[in-house]
């Protein structure tokens, strides 16, 4: 059974930094691309940032502007996104996915970034 966790999730203020944790089991993680998106309060899901099975990361440079790095550690089958310089807006409930090819297969449950202004 494949199971996707996210962590790392909490309230910041703005200007603040956060690591989220993504740990995946259940599938063979090397050959997956991982991807965050997240929703916010009757918000439609949003794109945030994908990386490949080979390392190659895209963002969504419109909202995160170099704010986000994504990375991820096949040793221990979790994808990160650290997240610097939040912002009110960045307040969601942030979701990681896994990919075998261009569409996303599998899910977390989420977890939720608050960030106070």
């Amino acid at each position: 059974q494949v199971q996707l966790v996210e962590s790392g999730g909490g309230l910041v203020q703005a200007g603040g930094s956060l690591r989220l944790s993504c740990a995946a089991s259940g599938l063979t993680f090397s050959t997956y691309a991982m991807g965050w998106f997240r929703q916010a309060p009757e918000k439609e899901r949003e794109f945030v940032a994908r990386i490949s099975r080979y390392g190659t990361v895209t963002y969504n440079t419109d909202s995160v502007k170099g704010r986000f790095t994504i990375s991820r550690d096949i040793t221990k089958n979790t994808v990160y996104l650290q997240m610097n310089s939040l912002k009110p807006e960045d307040t969601a409930v942030y979701y990681c996915a896994a990919a075998l090819t261009t569409r996303y297969d599998y899910w977390g449950q989420g977890t939720q970034v608050t960030v106070s202004s």
